[in-house]
């Protein structure tokens, strides 16, 4: 078959529209040809890296006519590290970027129409924002043990010294830990050769600055570690543990399940939505604590509670939405998968003096499924999968409980989408979405959505 345009070509290009994830939309002799960090209004000069059937990718070579929205981008790793995709626009253009994925995905995969999109909710400050960090171990070009983040379209991992998404405290416990490595020789682990001590470095920092550290190992000798734990208390003051993790396995996971207390304490306490939890290294818990209450408040509206009602908490986690929610409802009933989240989910429960939400551990398809079939009939089911969307079992559950709403919490606007055009063909209608930027410059987006009955669809 003969393409308009041929891989290696250079091209000029109007960027006519944009796309997900920092794409601008473009066109070649009937072709589709999406152009890596371009923005609508643009003319650049870029070349074709990917021809496929349907349409074709370029990246940018030189920007011939720049949008007023276009801006150097802050973070001198930016474009070679693989974490971010939308640095080189305004704040403005990157929210309503985010807000048209979601519009677009809903309205085209999800076959949604006649919805309420609510403006998307952006922060004040777009930086510095993440309170969890994950250093990847590894060498650099001279040989040095390096601390830093995958590169982009590489395995290689470049030194972070400060990113600018991260808190400082992450990056100070990050450069100690790296100057450890290289003062006592301690390696990187190598995956090929299967050598090496460190696999990554990882911290948790919370609202009053305190952090914990942890170091996770291949095996379970760990060289140094009273000079590790002197250096990174030097560094960040606030420190309130350092804690081994041993990862003996060959996987892509970065924890292993065994973890040792060096020093101080094993767990940092953090407040949520006015809950106090308690983060374990292996507990999940949002990156963004402050878009993190709003995206939970705006599910909280969208439950519509008075106090009396029957709650689901599909996919609970750790118990966060549950115990928010457990205030303005009669009962809340989570269910989670992973015991050790329903072991946190049911302390924090007891933390906070809750004492009208249950969980219970299992897969969601095979729990709520079987409860529905032995009468459970919750007024509101909230859902809050992982990036790969809900399982048919739990939608379909969902739809046959005869909740009055439903709330889909969602880090992924392709699966929402998905799962929008399964819920309509099971009789539920999407009736409002808000979007939350709760990972600023790297093209993912959070929604909120409500669901209502189709035959009390307005």
């Amino acid at each position: 078959m003969e393409y308009p345009v041929k891989t290696g070509q250079r091209l000029e290009l109007a960027v006519r529209r944009a796309a997900d994830g920092g794409l601008g939309v473009a066109a070649q002799g009937g072709l589709t040809v999406f152009v890596e960090q371009a923005l609508p209004g643009e003319r650049v000069l870029a070349q074709v890296t990917e021809v496929r059937r349907r349409y074709a990718r370029a990246r940018v070579l030189r920007v011939l006519e720049a949008s007023p929205a276009r801006v150097a981008p802050p973070c001198p790793l930016y474009g070679r590290c693989g974490g971010c995709a939308m640095q080189f626009m305004d704040y403005a253009a990157h929210l309503a970027a985010l807000q048209e994925q979601v519009r677009g995905q809903l309205e085209r995969l999800g076959g949604a129409g006649g919805f309420d999109l609510l403006p998307i909710l952006g922060m004040e400050e777009p930086w510095r924002y993440r309170n969890k960090a994950a250093f990847r171990a590894g060498r650099n070009a001279d040989g040095q043990a390096v601390l830093g983040f995958v590169g982009r379209r590489s395995h290689a991992v470049l030194e972070a010294a400060d990113c600018p998404l991260q808190r400082g405290e992450a990056c100070a416990l990050a450069r100690a830990a790296q100057s450890w490595m290289r003062e006592h020789d301690i390696a990187p682990y190598d995956e090929t050769r299967r050598a090496g001590v460190v696999r990554h470095f990882l911290t948790r920092v919370n609202r009053r600055g305190e952090a914990l550290a942890v170091v996770v190992t291949a095996g379970g000798e760990l060289p140094q570690a009273e000079a590790l734990i002197a250096a990174l208390r030097r560094a960040v003051p606030a420190l309130r543990g350092v804690v081994q993790n041993v990862n003996s396995r060959s996987t892509q996971e970065i924890l292993g399940r065994e973890c040792r207390t060096l020093y101080g304490a094993g767990e940092l306490e953090e407040e949520l939505c006015g809950l106090r939890f308690r983060l374990s290294p292996l507990a999940f818990f949002q990156v963004n604590p402050a878009q993190t209450e709003r995206l939970y408040a705006q599910a909280r509206a969208f439950c519509g509670l008075r106090g009396k009602e029957l709650v689901v908490d599909a996919y609970c986690g750790a118990g966060t939405i549950s115990l928010m929610l457990a205030g303005q409802a009669g009962r809340v009933l989570g269910v989670e998968i992973v015991p050790e989240a329903v072991h946190n989910a049911r302390e924090n429960a007891a933390r906070n003096g809750v004492d009208n939400a249950e969980f219970l551990q299992g897969a969601c398809e095979e729990v709520l499924p079987r409860l529905v079939a032995q009468g459970l009939r919750p007024d509101v089911v909230v859902l809050d999968p992982p990036r790969r969307g809900c399982e048919e079992a739990v939608l379909r559950a969902a739809a046959q409980c005869g909740a009055s709403r439903l709330v889909y919490v969602s880090c992924n606007p392709a699966t929402l989408a998905r799962d929008t055009a399964r819920l309509g063909r099971l009789g539920y209608v999407l009736e409002a979405a808000r979007p939350v930027d709760m990972f600023p410059w790297t093209g993912e987006v959070e929604t909120a959505a409500r669901f209502g009955p189709a035959s009390l669809a307005r």
